[in-house]
């Protein structure tokens, strides 16, 4: 074993017992984060028009502090823009992650010093509980990879301006440089195929041990590694590759493909980061589920997915969540976010410690007929019935199909992109509208009542979801496509690439 390899063990154990500690005492952790936020944002201008002087526990909160969207918090964000300081946290932020909106168009979410510490923090943890917990540190003295997106930024404004993944590249710390591919030059590139071949040439001949990335687009990148080398699999080209890192989408519908162009099977972790903060990541190989980041300068609140819509909607802290239950997540962070809906729902799936998966975005659904179908449910449905008939696929997208135009009762339409070939079509739709059924009673109703007709599967040539992607501006990155829609936009769109 390497002296790295060696106090890489040594270093993880430390930073384990820390985690424990806080991870143990999770009331107590976020009621310190609570009440070191609202001490520093009092002397803020959103701090004094929300009354912080005199909130002194968290239901004087939830009375003076409204839940928030970015719409909401638009008006502060703009006088940041502009320069002023002290507006939603002491001073300016370091930077704004550029995110993309939906009616908000471009949304800048503020980054401090504070916050970013954070976001490199819990990626390193993530990392040092997999050694502490696997003993595995082989993958420390090989090259890493993350795919990620620029690091250039715009500086028109008072505040620099980024994609959270280009703006954390500036602060990777200097022992992981070394290691660290692709180039900077590499990672500025803007053009994403162009950008994975430049990648490819810088990395084709290293030692890749660990990469890191969205899986779909470190799935591009591997189907253009073996066709440029020929190879049969990643790990005829990256025999020591054994360590993926990944966050931003559900991997489990991807992981069956991933594994086959791989070659073997991998050790994965999973993170949650967002330009907002890093909210968790998966400490235990063993055990479901990602540990709440409940020590990192953010404080927690959860909304009932169910009452989210509704007109005074339950609004609870971590000490009042229950186990197996969708909530929209809410946010107040040290870069000066408060009372902000993120838009992800999640579900507790451990309360000692906290432990949740993801399950959806609180506006991507499809429930055009009151069904109110969810991420988690479709992802579940798609993941057992392609295990079952051993197929394999790329991506999907659900959409309602409302007034079917061959005529008939209305049904779900779901546009896949397979890459297991002669798929029996009418099998696999009948698979996971049964497997549906199952986990939603409300879409069973539907069906079993004929206000549905079994799901439609619509098959879409190879490469349509990256072809999309590129069409709308979208290829690579941090971008995802959601998988739910409650309208037929992204449907429609859809439409030349079928077969």
């Amino acid at each position: 074993m390497s002296i790295k390899a060696s106090l890489s063990l040594l270093y993880a154990k430390f930073v384990c017992n820390k985690i424990a500690k806080w991870s143990n005492n999770p009331i107590v952790s976020q009621e310190k984060v609570f009440t070191t936020l609202i001490k520093q944002g009092g002397n803020t201008e959103f701090g004094k028009d929300h009354n912080f002087q005199m909130i002194t526990d968290y239901e004087s909160f939830k009375k003076n502090v409204p839940v928030k969207d970015y719409e909401d918090l638009k008006p502060y964000i703009e006088k940041i823009k502009a320069g002023q300081e002290n507006i939603l946290w002491p001073g300016l932020p370091n930077y704004f992650s550029k995110t993309s909106g939906t009616t908000s168009g471009a949304k800048y979410i503020p980054n401090t010093v504070e916050s970013l510490n954070e976001q490199i923090k819990a990626a390193k943890n993530a990392i040092l509980c997999y050694i502490n917990e696997t003993k595995k540190t082989d993958f420390v003295n090989g090259k890493m990879i993350f795919l990620q997106g620029s690091p250039e930024l715009d500086n028109s404004l008072k505040v620099p301006v980024g994609r959270l993944s280009g703006i954390v590249a500036h602060h990777v710390p200097s022992y992981l440089q070394k290691n660290r591919l692709p180039s900077y030059e590499t990672n500025c590139i803007d053009d994403w195929e162009t950008k994975i071949s430049a990648i490819i040439k810088e990395t084709v001949n290293e030692k890749m041990t660990l990469i890191s990335g969205i899986p779909p687009w470190v799935q591009m990148y591997f189907d253009k590694l073996i066709e440029t080398t020929g190879k049969r699999n990643i790990a005829e080209i990256f025999p020591e590759f054994s360590l993926f890192i990944y966050g931003g989408v559900n991997f489990e519908p991807y992981r069956a493909k991933f594994e086959s162009t791989i070659g073997k099977h991998i050790d994965s972790i999973e993170t949650y980061p967002a330009s907002e903060g890093f909210i968790a990541f998966q400490d235990s190989q063993k055990e479901e589920g990602l540990l709440l980041n409940i020590n990192a300068g953010i404080f927690f609140e959860f909304i009932p997915a169910d009452e989210y819509f509704d007109e005074n909607p339950s609004r609870i802290s971590l000490k009042d969540v229950e186990l197996n239950k969708n909530y929209a997540l809410i946010l107040n962070t040290n870069a000066g976010l408060w009372g902000y809906s993120i838009g992800d729902t999640v579900k507790f799936v451990s309360l000692n410690p906290y432990r949740i998966v993801v399950s959806g975005r609180i506006k991507h659904f499809t429930s055009a007929f009151g069904e109110h179908v969810i991420g988690e449910e479709v992802d579940y449905a798609l993941q057992k019935a392609t295990e079952e008939l051993k197929i394999e696929v790329k991506e999907y997208h659900v959409a309602p199909q409302v007034n079917p135009p061959e005529g008939g009762i209305a049904y779900h339409e779901w546009f896949v992109e397979f890459t297991t070939e002669g798929v029996d079509l009418k099998n696999i739709a009948n698979k996971i509208d049964t497997l549906l059924q199952g986990k939603n009673s409300y879409y069973k109703d539907l069906r079993i009542g004929d206000m549905l007709s079994t799901l439609k599967i619509t098959p879409l040539k190879p490469n349509a979801f990256n072809d999309y992607m590129k069409s709308i501006g979208k290829l690579g990155g941090q971008n995802k496509l959601p998988r739910l829609s409650n309208d037929r936009k992204i449907a429609d769109e859809l439409t030349p690439f079928k077969i």
